[in-house]
């Protein structure tokens, strides 16, 4: 393999990385908790977008409890995006971590 196939190759890598970037801009992830109490919809850029909470959830007199189900909410979405990126890109890299590259 000559280095200006390389070169082409790591060309079009970028290339799809940068669109399969783009398309995790806008992806939406759902994370929940409290068996859906609490809906956390995130972008696969790991960027938090919105939180639905079911009113019936709401007891004033246990704000912790609320608190825990949106963190956990939260953390759900965000691990389900780091994930998604991590499968878009595996499948552009054939599972190598290539440093810089996403």
């Amino acid at each position: 393999m000559s280095f200006g196939n390389l070169a082409k190759m790591a060309q079009q890598m970028q290339a799809e990385m940068a669109r399969v970037q783009g398309e995790l801009e806008t992806l939406p992830v759902q994370g929940s908790a409290g068996g859906g109490a609490v809906t956390a919809t995130a972008t696969g850029k790991q960027e938090l977008v919105s939180i639905a909470i079911d009113p019936d959830v709401v007891d004033p007199a246990d704000v912790e409890m609320l608190q825990d189900l949106v963190t956990a909410a939260v953390n759900d979405a965000l691990r389900t995006a780091r994930s998604e990126a991590e499968r878009r890109m595996a499948a552009i890299t054939g599972g190598l971590r290539l440093p810089g590259l996403g």
